[in-house]
Formats: C-alpha cells, structure tokens, sequence
C-alpha cells in the first residue's frame, strides 16, 4: 500500500489493484479486468483442449468403421460433451477474456463497470465446467444426447443430466453477469470525445453480442428448465401424452440457438475488423456500414431459428418465412466480407502471423457461410439435414471461424498485454500446420454428407469410409498442432524478446487508427481525472 495525496491535498491509503494480494490469493480475488480477462483466456484454453481431446475420441472411434475403441453409449457422450464445452467452455470465454482486456483501454475507461461481478462472473465457470466433467463419473454417465439436449431422450437420462442442467444454468448466469458489465462499461465509461461511431469496432461488436447474450440465454435456461421439472416433477411440457410437444423444445432451444451462433461469430468479426486494418495500414473501410451489419445481423438471428428445423413438419409457408429470412442474413454479412476485403485492397499489406489468420478467417469464414446458405434452402436441407454436410458447415463457421479470429487475436494482441514478442517463424508454422489440417479434417465431411453419412453415428456403412480416414487424420494433425501454439505463448511469456512500443509500426489498434476523424485530444486535458 502506499499513501496517495488526491487533488484536494487529503492523503489517503491506495490498494494495488489486486487488493494487496499475492500469488494464488491475487488470481482468486482480483478485480483488475486484466487479471480476470487472463484468467477466461486461459480457462477457454483449458477447455478447448478438454473439448478438442473428446473430438479426438470421436475421430478415433470412425478412423474406420465398425465399433473399435468406445461403447456407442460413450460414443454419444463424447459428442454431447465436446459440442457444450467446446460452444460454453472454449469459444465463448476466450471471447470474453478479449472483452476484459480490451474493452477499458479501447475506450479509455479505468476498469470494467462492476469489477466484483466481473469476479464473480468469471469463477462460475471452473465449478460449471467441472460439473459437466464430473457427469461421467455418474450411475449412467453422462448424458449422451447432443449438445442440443433434445427432449425426449434427455428425459430418460441419469443424474449426469441433472448435472448439465446445472451447468448450462451457471454457464448462463455468467454469459448474462459479463453482458451487464460488458453494456454498462461501454455505454457509461467512455474517455470523453469516444463517442459511439469511433469507437473501434471489437467494443461495437461485443455491446451487440452482450445484448444478444441478455436476451438469448434466459431463453435456454427455460428450455432446461422445462426439461428439468418433465424429469422430476411430473410435468409434460415436451410429452405428448401429457399435451405436451417434443418439438416445443426445438423451438426454444434454437430460439437461444441461432442468436448462439451470432454470439460467438459476433466478437470474431470485431477482432477481424481490428486485425485487418493494422497490417493493411489504412483504416477499415466504412466503419459506418460495419456497424449497421453487426446490428442488422443481431436483430435477423431472433427471426430465423426454425431453419434448424425444416424437417419437425412445419406447415410451406413456415418453411418459406424461414427460409427467406435465413437468406437474408447473407446480405449483412457479405457487406462484412466486402469490407475486409476493401480494406486490404491496395494496403501496405505485410503478412505476419495474425494478419495470416485473419485472412485464413476471411476464407473459411466465407466458405462456411456459403454452405449455410446451401441449408438454408428448405428443399436442399431436407435432404442434408443431419448428415456431415451440416457438421462440415457449421464447424467451418465456429471451429475454424471463431477458432481462427481467437488465434489472430492473441498474436495480434500478445505483445501488448504480456510485454514481449512471440517468435514469428513459430507463429507462421502454426498458422500453416492449423490450416491445412482443419481443412483436410472438415472439408471432406462435405462429401460424406452429400453421400448421406449421419451425424452422431459411432459406426458407418463401409462406403463412407475413405473419407473417415482423411477426416480423423486431419483432427489428430490439428489437435497436435495446438501443442506448439501452448508452447509459442508460454514462450513469449518467459523468455520472448521486449516487445517495441509500436510492435505493429503504428498500426496497433489500440491507436484508433480506424477513425473516421482525429479524436480531439485536448478534449482530454480539459476534464477532471478519472479517481
């Protein structure tokens, strides 16, 4: 502690931000967003290996067909559980992690809004994500049903899916507490002359997902709900010899479920929007525009949600609603694409290793989104629904998508929050070896799909299996590619070279260059210091 004299001469103790705390203690009590944006990198990173090493079971397990390694009944827990750690434990909070770090100094705000809650928000999710793995452990296992819990079979299930009701309701709480604080920060602790339309575009984009967040997870933990008092207290929200529906817990579930994707897909375009413009040395082009798509993008995935389900018997015209606005949703984020591109269009453009991922990003991205405007076609999903071609789609979307903006956002970022320098050619190497192999690992999934294959299967007819062997050869490859991405950021941390002031040559983001105007700096000198 040291005695501070404040501006009107009265001394007074100051706490360290850490409350004085050191070592484990420091971790567990911070309210520094810095701290707590570490500790969600680091715990998103935990669960992403967590999630990965289940991906590795399944891939293991269809390397060829026939039941080799994994009773059917694990087979189907592993699925069920590496889709909620992977959505909950990996993507989600690597995003927020960026949020906590970033947020405050790209508007010049002292901390997060409620720095307790921010806490709080934050050690929810080792008790939440534990629950979920000690489901195994339980009489009957656990559940094996889909990440997307679909009644009726989770009303069969044992004590295991009581745990993963808990679970998503923790991982909840948390998504909504980092919202509020995520809201309340941007709209109420801006540095004076950061109005809304300069602020750079990651701070946008995540005020839109956190009201994504706030309105679409509750919506979850009644669908869960539900589930919950079908299985033990004797009502039939989803049994139809009650009066209930099974097909009311689809409707629910992917009215959280669409606006989902947009919550995770949401922060990677922000990150992308910040990455772009630093190695292409010119600002991003229509800054206006970029935030009119995000918002546009935000209202339309509340409207769109039964194209998960063409196939329940919804009446032509449901379908044709769906299906029209699904589309839709192409023409924001082709303004997105369009954007990115412009912005790189005769830029000074150097190519390291985050600019590599974000224009791997840009690819992939695309590609996944036009497969997902394949399926929004009722008659073309009909025929593709649940088969590989919709794994393939949607995890060019979120596995390489969001996984691919994450990467980006560490190697752009990592030198600004740890002070030193990761090693370039490692970084390159990760780039390459992580691309390559998620390619070979999805891309064919498309053509197993086409085929026919079906989702959430342990075994297969033996016509598919070729392209099983390729697939499960790609995951091995990019799941051990990620042991050199633990090495390169523990690395930096410990012996990395200093990092310069302006490690990107005066493209940091964090400089505001994408503003349409300078921000007037006097305005800063003439308003009272922020205590």
């Amino acid at each position: 502690m040291s005695a501070v004299v404040d501006s009107h001469g009265h001394g007074h103790e100051h706490h360290d931000h850490h409350g004085g705390y050191s070592g484990i203690m420091r971790w567990i009590t911070t309210t520094n967003h810095k701290d707590i944006g570490t500790l969600y990198l680091w715990f998103s990173f935990i669960m992403f290996m967590t999630g990965g090493a289940m991906a590795m079971v399944i891939r293991l397990e269809l390397f060829s067909p026939g039941l080799q390694w994994v009773d059917p009944d694990f087979f189907n827990q592993m699925t069920t559980m590496h889709g909620l750690i992977m959505v909950f434990g990996a993507i989600m909070p690597a995003f927020v992690g960026f949020a906590n770090w970033l947020i405050p100094m790209q508007i010049g705000a002292p901390d997060m809004a409620f720095a307790r809650m921010n806490n709080w928000s934050f050690w929810i999710l080792p008790f939440a994500a534990s629950l979920l793995v000690i489901s195994f452990f339980m009489p009957g296992g656990a559940p094996g049903v889909g990440w997307t819990l679909y009644a009726p079979l989770t009303v069969q299930m044992g004590i295991g899916m009581d745990l993963t009701i808990f679970a998503v309701h923790l991982l909840g709480m948390s998504s909504i507490m980092g919202s509020i604080n995520i809201i309340t920060t941007i709209l109420n602790l801006r540095a004076p002359g950061m109005t809304l339309m300069r602020m750079p575009l990651f701070c946008w984009t995540w005020l839109i997902t956190a009201y994504l967040l706030v309105a679409a997870m509750p919506v979850l933990a009644g669908a869960v709900t539900m589930t919950l008092t079908d299985r033990h207290f004797g009502t039939t929200f989803f049994n139809a010899a009650g009066g209930g529906d099974p097909v009311l817990y689809q409707h629910i579930f992917w009215f959280f479920g669409h606006p989902e994707v947009y919550i995770i897909a949401l922060p990677a375009f922000g990150v992308i929007s910040q990455v772009i413009p630093a190695f292409s040395r010119k600002p991003l082009f229509g800054y206006a525009s970029m935030v009119y798509a995000t918002s546009a993008i935000a209202i339309l995935s509340f409207i769109v949600w039964a194209h998960h389900m063409y196939t329940v018997g919804m009446p032509v015209t449901g379908q044709l609603f769906f299906m029209y606005a699904t589309t839709l949703i192409a023409v924001p984020t082709g303004v997105k694409v369009f954007n990115w591109v412009a912005t790189m269009w005769k830029g000074a453009l150097s190519f390291e290793t985050p600019m590599l991922f974000a224009i791997g990003f840009l690819f992939l991205f695309t590609l996944g989104g036009f497969t997902g405007l394949v399926l929004s076609l009722a008659a073309v999903d009909i025929q593709l629904h649940d088969t590989y071609y919709v794994v393939a789609h949607f995890h060019y979307v979120m596995a390489i998508g969001a996984v691919f903006a994450g990467f980006a956002g560490v190697y752009f970022w990592l030198p600004k929050w740890t002070g030193r320098m990761y090693d370039e050619a490692l970084g390159k190497w990760h780039f390459w070896l992580s691309t390559i192999f998620i390619n070979i690992t999805f891309f064919v999934q498309h053509f197993s799909g086409l085929a026919g294959m079906p989702r959430r299967i342990p075994d297969y007819p033996l016509m598919f299996e070729t392209w099983n062997k390729i697939s499960s050869i790609g995951a091995f490859g990019f799941g051990l590619s990620q042991l050199l991405f633990l090495y390169i950021v523990l690395k930096a941390i410990r012996s990395g070279e200093k990092a310069k002031d302006k490690q990107w040559e005066g493209a940091d983001s964090l400089e505001w260059t994408h503003l349409p105007t300078p921000v007037p700096y006097h305005s800063f000198e003439t308003q009272p210091v922020l205590k």
